[in-house]
C-alpha cells in the first residue's frame, strides 16, 4: 500500500518528536524509508533541495536549541548551511517527504497534513497528550 505513496523520514532516534512521527506514519499503514542523517550526514544539494521544497531557509531549519547554534545567532544562511554540513545535528528534525510535500514535523502531528490517510486507532504525542486532528476535532 505504501509503495504508491512513499514516505521518507529524516530521523534522529534520540528525539522523542522524531520517534513519534515514525510511529504516527507507521500507524497510518506506511512503511517509511528512514534516513538516519546523523549517521549518513547531509550533502549541500540534499539540504538545498529539502529546504527549497519545504519553503524554508537554513535559519528556519536550524535546531537552535543545540549548543553549537548559539555561534550562528548572527550568521547568514550560507554560514548556517556550512555549519549544518559540518554538524548534521544542527538540522532540526524530523523532516518528512511525501508526494504531498516536505516539511519539518514539529509538533509531531503536523505530519498528517502530508499523508493521504489517518490511523484507525487513537494516537498520543510524546508528552502523552492525545492527537487531535484540526479539521475534525477528534
Amino acid at each position: 500500500m505504501s509503495d504508491h505513496f512513499p514516505v521518507v523520514i529524516h530521523h534522529n532516534p534520540d528525539c522523542g518528536t522524531s520517534r513519534n512521527v515514525v510511529a504516527f506514519v507507521e500507524a497510518c499503514g506506511y512503511a517509511p524509508v528512514i534516513v538516519r542523517y546523523l549517521e549518513t550526514g547531509w550533502t549541500r544539494p540534499q539540504l538545498l533541495a529539502l529546504f527549497a521544497a519545504a519553503g524554508a531557509t537554513p535559519r528556519h531549519m536550524l535546531r537552535d536549541k543545540h549548543e553549537l547554534a548559539a555561534a550562528l545567532a548572527h550568521a547568514d544562511d550560507a554560514a548556517i548551511l556550512e555549519a549544518m554540513l559540518e554538524h548534521p545535528i544542527l538540522v532540526n528534525r524530523p523532516i518528512v517527504a511525501t508526494p504531498k510535500g516536505i516539511r519539518l514535523c514539529r509538533p509531531s502531528e503536523t505530519v498528517f497534513a502530508i499523508l493521504d490517510r489517518r490511523p484507525e486507532d487513537p494516537l498520543f504525542r510524546e508528552d502523552g497528550e492525545a492527537v487531535v486532528f484540526p479539521e475534525t476535532g477528534v
